[in-house]
């Protein structure tokens, strides 16, 4: 049977419960109840039983007079409550926002999470045998296999076990009962042993990693692995289990990662956790296995794959591809939800001062994986850099406390961007200042990446002109993979450099860069700085205030809200 819901939705019903015992001010109601996916409420009564049972409805008053079946009256009084906040409508905000009134937004959204299983997730539920809870035991022979390759006269590797205290003795002989249960190790007789420790992840095999020749095998940049995804809407993130123990060791060179404990010798004959080369050599397994698929509808690191689609009805079909793959080749899933963890977000709020020059390049080292996602990053951090340069003593100021506080605050933010589309027009809006350059790239009206960078010291004394051409070619080569062979409009408030390249006189800077122009499929178009608001931004050392102009509320259906708001400078 299927039934319009409160949100006029149909819904099918599946169960119906007659005459069940509601009770009112200790006075029972029988009443015909359907179940309903609704989290949210436990009871709805519906139209039919108000017009049955309710005599009077005061909402005003929260009073509500119920008739039973022989005419009794039974008053119900609800609670009142003093709500902190109050709502206005869309126009009003609008309005307020123009008058030059400061704007917060706030996203809410529901917490109730929902428990989700194999059975009940569409399409996944065809596959139940790719996501076990355990893995089945050693996994098959594959065409690629971990090799472990020494260094040429090295002695076998022997290593004394560490000193364990005993809750870890407890844990260790528990995890090695559970590795000879699975059959990932067994007893060994080899003549070398490494000491091993176990850590939250695997077993770390520091010794054996000095004495391995490194394999060269590059891992893809994740920032080319993002760009793939230019154009998806919908995603499906899959992380196999205890990837590393689903890939074989080499029977030649089991020997090698034999490992010795207190209860007794073993080696392993699956890839261990924490050994040099072995995500290198997952990687070229889990390449060569998804082959025909990557960079269609797969992006594949190490143990994790994420297939991407632009519809959800090609997403069922990409899915059900990828699951079939794992299910024929024996790779099993772990069947999780993916969400963003908390933890990660405080442990960057609860960073501490850095103390050190050390301290900061390591805080430094990962605000700037996140630089092209933050406008003016070259700006925020300078009071931050500066701390590294030869000879600088290490003196935390208030200015450099807020820099730090600043970036804090940006990289817990998500940010607004897009992943670009190959064959439709890109943009560029550029500007120099006498202290730093700044570019912003789009597409569509829509923020692809920003860059900023500081000027080195001998191209502070450029001309005006070439500072500008300076910025056109540094936005080039920092998104070559973006603008090569694309069709793109480059904006500068410099006008002379629209004629750029019909001038004859040219000094020999500008004729090295014009020929770098020449690569492109780019035209340098005359922008009015108060125009290129963000460009200007991210080069001027103050960064101007910016003012919403207009604003444009939208309610969704799960609570939430989004406000799209228009600015420009003060």
């Amino acid at each position: 049977m299927s039934v319009i819901s409160p949100l006029g939705q149909s819904v099918v019903v599946n169960k119906l419960f007659r005459d069940v015992p509601l009770e009112a001010e200790r006075v029972v109601f029988p009443t015909n109840l359907m179940e309903l996916s609704f989290g949210e409420f436990d009871l709805i009564l519906g139209m039919d039983w108000l017009v049955k049972h309710c005599e009077n409805l005061d909402c005003a008053a929260k009073r509500m007079i119920l008739k039973t079946s022989e005419d009794e009256e039974v008053i119900m009084i609800g609670e009142r409550r003093n709500y902190l906040s109050n709502v206005i409508s869309v126009l009003k905000a609008e309005k307020l926002v123009h008058k030059g009134c400061e704007a917060f937004l706030a996203y809410v959204s529901t917490s109730v999470v929902k428990e989700l299983s194999v059975g009940n997730v569409r399409t996944v539920k065809e596959f139940p045998d790719v996501f076990p809870e355990e893995l089945p035991g050693l996994p098959p022979n594959r065409e690629v296999e971990f090799g472990i390759e020494l260094l040429p006269g090295t002695a076998p590797v022997s290593i004394t076990p560490y000193r364990m205290a005993p809750k870890e003795l407890v844990e260790l002989k528990a995890q090695i009962q559970e590795l000879l249960d699975q059959g990932f190790i067994r007893p060994s007789v080899s003549v070398g042993s490494t000491g091993n420790v176990r850590e939250e992840e695997g077993w770390v095999n520091a010794h054996l990693n000095k004495l391995t020749i490194k394999n060269k095998y590059l891992l893809p940049r994740t920032d080319d692995l993002f760009d793939q995804l230019r154009g998806a809407s919908v995603f499906s993130k899959i992380d196999l289990r205890s990837g590393y123990h689903q890939l074989r060791v080499k029977e030649a060179n089991v020997f090698k990662a034999a490992f010795r404990t207190r209860y007794g010798h073993y080696e392993f004959l699956v890839m261990p956790f924490g050994l040099t080369n072995a995500p290198a050599t997952f990687m070229d397994m889990m390449n060569r296995v998804f082959h025909p698929y990557l960079d269609r509808f797969v992006v594949v690191f190490i143990d994790d794959i994420l297939v991407y689609s632009r519809t959800e009805e090609k997403h069922d079909s990409h899915l059900r591809v990828v699951l079939q793959i794992l299910r024929e080749k024996q790779l099993y899933a772990k069947f999780s939800k993916c969400e963003v963890d908390p933890r990660k977000v405080e442990a960057i709020l609860d960073w501490k001062s850095p103390k050190s020059v050390s301290e900061i390049q390591s805080f430094l080292g990962l605000a700037g994986y996140y630089r092209c996602f933050v406008e003016g990053f070259s700006l925020i951090a300078a009071p931050l850099i500066k701390l590294l340069r030869n000879g600088v003593p290490f003196v935390w100021t208030d200015k450099r406390q807020e820099s730090f506080e600043k970036l804090k605050k940006i990289l817990t933010k998500a940010p607004v961007l897009i992943s670009p589309e190959a064959g439709k027009e890109f943009v560029v809006y550029c500007d120099a200042s006498h202290t730093s350059l700044g570019c912003v790239l789009m597409q569509e009206g829509k923020v692809v990446a920003y860059a900023s960078r500081q000027l080195r010291p001998h191209k502070v004394n450029y001309p005006t002109h070439d500072l500008e051409l300076a910025i056109v070619v540094f936005a080039l080569k920092i998104w070559r993979h973006y603008l090569y062979g694309e069709k793109s409009i480059i904006y500068t408030d410099h006008k002379s450099l629209k004629f750029l390249l019909t001038q004859k006189e040219l000094n020999l800077r500008q004729r090295r860069w014009v020929e770098l122009l020449k690569d492109y499929d780019c035209s340098i178009e005359y922008h009015l700085r108060k125009a290129n608001v963000v460009a200007d931004a991210l080069s001027r050392k103050v960064i101007s205030d910016l003012r919403a102009m207009f604003a444009r509320l939208s309610l969704f259906e799960d609570g939430s809200l989004l406000a799209e708001l228009q600015i420009k400078e003060k």
